[in-house]
């Protein structure tokens, strides 16, 4: 596996439109280029597997991954505990193209781990979205899920390279995606 020319690592709050972001960076930059990468994949799945739990229903935005979603959040925290690297490295396995884009980095020691394995390649990226516009995306508060680590663990202690908002304006989006994009293809 040939080393990442650039890393983003997209964080912000439930319903920001993280998915979103990466979604739109991979198609600007095309698959051959830029792959997305969820940190929640390999947890999901590991979760899935011992718990006798359906893996596909626990990665889509249904009542059913957010019945499990505060024990699934406790399950990866002492995984992680164990080992800081464990989902980071199972996410990047067999990635090949040359932009990585990580599209819910939740934690400092997600960050530091990709920082000590790909140096300069990695930047950050914080996605935001006002609480009236998560709301529409029928976001709601949740005890034990909204300020846990899983959603705050980034909210002090990291100096963003990049800061987007989206709040469904599409124009604004397209204007701050682009200097992004073109700091891309500079690398490639």
């Amino acid at each position: 596996m040939a080393a990442p020319r650039a890393v983003l690592l997209l964080s912000g709050k439930r319903k920001s439109g993280k998915d979103f972001v990466a979604e739109e960076l991979r198609s600007r930059l095309g698959p051959d280029v830029c792959t997305v990468l969820r940190l929640s994949g390999p947890l999901k799945e590991q979760y899935a597997k011992e718990h006798g739990l359906d893996f596909q229903r626990l990665l889509d935005a249904s009542a059913y991954k957010e019945s499990y979603r505060q024990d699934m959040i406790r399950w990866g925290e002492e995984k992680r505990c164990a080992d800081p690297g464990f989902f980071c490295r199972t996410a990047v396995e067999g990635a090949a193209q040359p932009v990585w884009v990580v599209s819910d980095t939740r934690r400092l020691s997600d960050v530091e781990w990709f920082r000590d394995v790909y140096g300069d390649a990695v930047q950050t990226v914080r996605v935001v979205a006002t609480e009236e516009t998560r709301k529409r995306r029928n976001w709601v508060f949740v005890a034990g899920v909204d300020d846990a680590e899983s959603e705050c663990g980034l909210d002090q202690g990291v100096a963003f390279d990049w800061v987007i908002t989206n709040d469904g304006d599409e124009r604004s989006l397209d204007e701050q995606l682009e200097p992004l994009l073109q700091s891309l293809r500079g690398r490639l």
